[in-house]
């Protein structure tokens, strides 16, 4: 496993940030780490990469102990944090020369990693001059550097525009296949074209660890619907397979069922056989942001 997380409790004073929390990542796998804001993700990544201390718990990084190994995690990592840190007087080369000198890698190295992450055009300017996306691009390539065997990113795609967006992604994507990747983000399409597996995370309690293909395909069904005239609640209870009513406001409800039939045809039916008719229906789209916000809801 490159990355083992057992029992991590992290707490603020009477606060706790984590708690119990476990998992393990292996090589080849790219896992989007999702939760909303204060969820405890960003704590958790700099746990793993030993920029903060848990209270409980071990860590171990390619087998080795973030507590008791730390200099050794710190050569298979690479980090981008969430607020990308540059020095914005140096050039981009200069930075990265700055970096390779830490690493004691060769200095060959920081024109392929240029190349790589599409900073070739910029290399000239000061950090300074560069745009948020390209920013972006210069963290990504210090992270790259020394070749790490595990990549944490917190939030990579900040600020990037479309064509940027689909780079960066095809880039993780190709780090993916040989390396481990941890991204937190926001953007759950990015999540969906580039994980292979989700954790979620809620009040510093993993909710979810699955693969992304099983969660979408395990999620009930859930569809709105408008009637014309009022309703009692009760009566929804008549549909077959009906698992949830929800009144949303005045004569549009919330209904959720556990198949995987299309059941608009069955509330149409249901709309008939009751002198109903019905104004507006929508099938929601079966997503990883349904799933987000049922489960941090």
């Amino acid at each position: 496993m490159s990355i083992e997380v057992q029992n991590i409790f992290k707490r603020y004073g009477n606060q706790e940030a984590l708690k119990n929390v476990s998992f393990k990542l292996s090589s080849g796998e790219i896992v989007g780490f999702l939760g909303p804001n204060g969820a405890g993700k960003s704590t958790l990544m700099k746990i793993i990469t030993t920029y903060i201390r848990q209270n409980e718990g071990v860590i171990k990084v390619s087998g080795f102990d973030t507590l008791t190994n730390s200099v050794e995690v710190k050569k298979r990592i690479g980090y981008l944090p969430e607020h990308n840190p540059l020095y914005l007087d140096l050039y981009v080369k200069e930075y990265l020369h700055f970096h390779a000198e830490i690493h004691k890698v060769s200095k060959t190295r920081i024109e392929e990693v240029i190349k790589k992450v599409g900073l070739s055009p910029e290399k000239g300017k000061k950090i300074k001059q560069l745009s948020k996306g390209y920013r972006q691009r210069v963290g990504l390539a210090a992270a790259l550097l020394h070749n790490p065997e595990v990549l944490i990113l917190d939030e990579p795609t900040t600020g990037l525009d479309p064509n940027q967006l689909v780079e960066i992604r095809n880039l993780i994507q190709e780090i993916g296949k040989t390396k481990t990747v941890l991204l937190s983000t926001h953007i759950m399409q990015e999540v969906e074209a580039m994980c292979d597996r989700v954790i979620i995370i809620n009040k510093g309690e993993i909710v979810a660890d699955k693969n992304l293909k099983d969660l979408l395909e395990n999620q009930e069904q859930i569809i709105e619907v408008e009637f014309d005239l009022r309703i009692e609640k009760q009566l929804l209870q008549s549909i077959n397979n009906i698992k949830t009513t929800e009144n949303i406001f005045d004569n549009n409800w919330q209904l959720t069922f556990n198949t995987q039939k299309d059941m608009r045809s069955e509330i149409f039916d249901f709309a008939q056989k009751n002198g109903l008719k019905t104004l507006q229906i929508q099938q929601k789209v079966k997503n990883l942001e349904n799933l987000f916000q049922k489960l941090t809801s």
